[in-house]
């Protein structure tokens, strides 16, 4: 069984809050768990610790540490209420591609110094917002990000300099994102540019949409948790962390 640790992570713009799981007495590879725009909450901690359980150091920090504490925002989210859509816009805002990619650099150094992480690369997941964020991580810092993996994820492809496909170039990862269907923050039409940017790349990758699946649909708490794919979409990611990360 995973134990659990709190701690803070002093960073160039402040200090996030982190949750690291991991097993007693044991140096296991080290997986940066992203949250969606929900935040650390208890059904994100129990996939961080059922993750942690398969065999690795799991660490769960604060992306949003700038705009507070958590609970950031009272989930689930109504999407259709102004309050909401306020608060989301207000803590998305000061993560700049350039602030997320000294944020991800921080997060690596942070896990890299845990006693109970063994020596050797590292995974990202990331969740909706996070999965632009794991992408940003792995750029940030290929030297240690080996395994980058990203569910039903927004904005993966965008028409500007910034979009986070532009940024494969610079990632060693293998990767694994799952789409969403009827997803707004990444249509199909989104999906298909991005898939060719990714054969574009010379790396390990796949990609593919979950029939079926919602935008959120592996978060346990969300409305449209779809168990039968999240289940599908765990054995991926355990896959993935498997092969990358010497596992396997």
């Amino acid at each position: 069984m995973a134990i659990e640790q709190h701690f803070s992570i002093p960073l160039a713009d402040g200090a996030s809050e982190a949750y690291l799981y991991s097993k007693p007495g044991e140096r296991l590879p080290g997986v940066i768990f992203l949250t969606d725009i929900g935040g650390i909450r208890e059904a994100e901690q129990k996939s961080a610790r059922r993750l942690a359980e398969q065999g690795y150091t799991v660490m769960m920090p604060n992306i949003f540490y700038r705009s507070g504490r958590p609970p950031v925002i009272k989930y689930p989210i109504d999407s259709n209420d102004d309050g909401s859509k306020a608060r989301m816009a207000e803590i998305k805002k000061p993560l700049t591609p350039a602030a997320i990619a000294r944020d991800a650099s921080g997060y690596v150094d942070a896990l890299a110094a845990q006693a109970a992480v063994s020596d050797g690369p590292f995974g990202v997941v990331g969740y909706c917002f996070s999965g632009a964020f794991a992408m940003r991580t792995a750029a940030a810092r290929p030297d240690k990000i080996a395994a980058l993996a990203s569910f039903h994820a927004g904005g993966l492809y965008q028409d500007s300099p910034d979009s986070p496909h532009l940024l494969l170039p610079k990632i060693n990862a293998r990767l694994y994102f799952g789409h969403a269907v009827q997803d707004k923050s990444m249509p199909a039409e989104s999906i298909a540019k991005f898939e060719e940017a990714l054969r574009k790349w010379d790396g390990h990758f796949e990609s593919e949409t979950y029939d079926g699946a919602y935008h959120s649909w592996t978060t346990l708490d969300s409305p449209v948790y779809n168990r039968p794919q999240a289940e599908r979409a765990f054995a991926k990611l355990t896959e993935l962390l498997a092969r990358a990360l010497g596992k396997q």
